[in-house]
């Protein structure tokens, strides 16, 4: 089959915009396809994981992203000031910020900081309260410039997929592709056409989150609150609302949510009789349906975010595990599509996130059990939040919700191989991120002898080399660092007899066989 274009994918939310960067930036020529004429305002998650926001600094994005998180703190600010003028009772400041699990705060002043598993992340660990829309929004700028063939206002309709190729029917006519990805949501097109199977469990509740003008809130209590008839939060944002009811999932999830719905709800929650709702700026609903596919490739057919796997959005995991997808996949897809790919890399895809997608579901489903208005899980709860009120738990809930413990089961014996690479500093002044900004891999060599890099001989523009000084780890030798920023292989110094070999096999493994080198 002769091709318009390498890749389709299909959805131009922020998994879709990232894969479709990561792509670009390799090289790969392709086409995006989104209904939406414009960047979504829907109100969905309001922060990024450690792992995304280290993404997108390896992308050199970060300045965007602090600017987003600047104008995020003044509304959080707003919301303060603004509950203290009306005479609420619940303003008292609260303490820093460290998450939260099933609506229980997770203290930032019980975090155990020298816990080694937040060691790493550089600058990107100070990014963190991003707003999806505006995170979708940085990602529509960088696919302009990445050159991305961003479709909006088309929508696919089928799609047949072959042993060489797939042709995809949209609303604006066909096309023809060696590869489609279904970034396409919860309830994706691509897997239903596809015929991927999609197990897990059913909802039990209807969930509605909004930002709102209202009245009469004075009685509402900041943050999140539990209730004879469910669970609700308010704030951080002037007018953002959420309710919880378990009377099952919404019997319509595609008509607007209005104003009185939306007060209705509030009342039943919250018990609070006066509070009015006077205008709907944005709003949602969502459930706690639970599934995720068994693979998330079916031939020339995969899935990334919320097409390969759904949830409660508690925790606000959803987005980050999307854009992890987004990362894993790119590099690999790219490498397959060039034709250097090692054989069985693109299995690798599933084979690493399926494991983590399977976590989330598990994480949350345990949160919804903790949130469900009976005896049994308000006794669980009180547990629960008395144990979070340790350093111990504070940590270990906050390690899991930020990412920072995330590794991938790959060969190697060193900590470093499987996890995200830490952003060491150089004495020239750089950081690891700033060499990553490419989309290529990384080896670098802190020994300066060369014997690292020699056995990067022919690889030519897949893997940067690099020699460099890093006074803060003067144990550690070598990097072989992946495009997603995984860790392929480390050694410390000096190196066992097998560092070498081992070394070599990482390089055939992520990075294919070297260029046949001419006399």
């Amino acid at each position: 089959m002769e091709h318009d274009t390498d890749v389709v994918v299909a959805g131009g939310g922020p998994v879709g915009l990232m894969l479709a960067c990561e792509l670009a930036l390799a090289g790969v020529p392709v086409v995006v396809l989104e209904r939406l004429t414009d960047v979504s305002t829907t109100i969905k998650a309001g922060a990024i994981n450690s792992p995304s926001a280290e993404a997108f600094y390896r992308r050199g994005m970060l300045p965007g992203l602090a600017e987003a998180q600047r104008a995020a703190l003044e509304k959080f600010s707003a919301f303060t000031r603004g509950r203290r003028a009306a005479g609420a009772s619940t303003v008292a400041q609260p303490p820093k910020f460290a998450g939260h699990f099933a609506g229980i705060m997770l203290r930032g002043d019980l975090l155990d900081a020298s816990d080694p598993d937040f060691d790493g992340p550089g600058p990107a660990g100070e990014v963190g309260l991003v707003p999806q829309e505006e995170l979708e929004r940085l990602l529509n700028a960088r696919a302009a410039e990445l050159g991305v063939d961003l479709r909006r206002g088309v929508t696919l309709t089928g799609c047949d997929a072959g042993e060489d190729g797939v042709r995809v029917h949209t609303s604006a006519g066909s096309l023809r592709t060696g590869w489609l990805v279904g970034c396409d949501g919860g309830r994706s097109t691509v897997r239903r056409l596809a015929g991927f199977p999609f197990p897990g469990t059913a909802p039990e509740i209807t969930g509605r989150q909004a930002l709102v003008e209202l009245t009469g809130a004075e009685g509402l209590g900041t943050g999140w609150n539990w209730t004879e008839t469910g669970t609700y939060a308010y704030g951080p944002l002037p007018g953002r609302i959420l309710t919880v009811e378990f009377d099952g999932p919404p019997a319509d999830r595609e008509s607007p949510v209005t104003a009185e719905e939306l007060e209705a709800s509030l009342r039943r929650v919250s018990g609070v009789p006066d509070v009015r709702i006077h205008k709907v700026l944005t709003a949602t609903r969502f459930t706690d349906n639970a599934r995720q596919v068994p693979s998330y490739r079916s031939g020339r057919v995969l899935l990334a975010g919320d097409a390969a796997h759904v949830h409660s959005p508690f925790g606000g995991q959803g987005l980050n595990l999307g854009i992890g997808d987004a990362m894993n996949l790119g590099w690999k897809l790219a490498a397959t599509v060039r034709g250097w790919a090692p054989e069985g890399l693109l299995d690798t895809y599933t084979a690493e996130r399926h494991p983590l997608g399977a976590w989330v579901l598990e994480w949350t489903r345990a949160q919804v059990a903790l949130m469900r208005p009976e005896s049994h899980s308000r006794a669980l709860r009180g547990v629960i939040a008395e144990l979070a009120g340790t350093v111990t738990a504070t940590t270990f809930f906050a390690k899991k919700i930020s990412g920072v413990q995330q590794r991938y089961d790959l060969p190697g014996d060193h900590p470093l191989t499987g996890r995200s690479a830490p952003d060491l500093e150089f004495s020239d002044g750089t950081r690891l991120a700033d060499h990553l900004w490419g989309g290529q891999g990384l080896l670098l060599d802190l020994t300066g002898d060369g014997g690292v890099h020699e056995r990067a001989t022919g690889y030519g523009d897949r893997i940067r080399l690099l020699t460099a000084d890093c006074p803060g780890r003067p144990g550690l030798a070598g990097l072989l660092v992946r495009p997603d920023g995984c860790t392929a292989w480390a050694a410390d110094s000096p190196g066992g007899p097998d560092t070498g070999d081992e070394l070599s096999a990482a390089l055939r493994r992520w990075f294919g066989q070297p260029h046949a080198m001419t006399a």
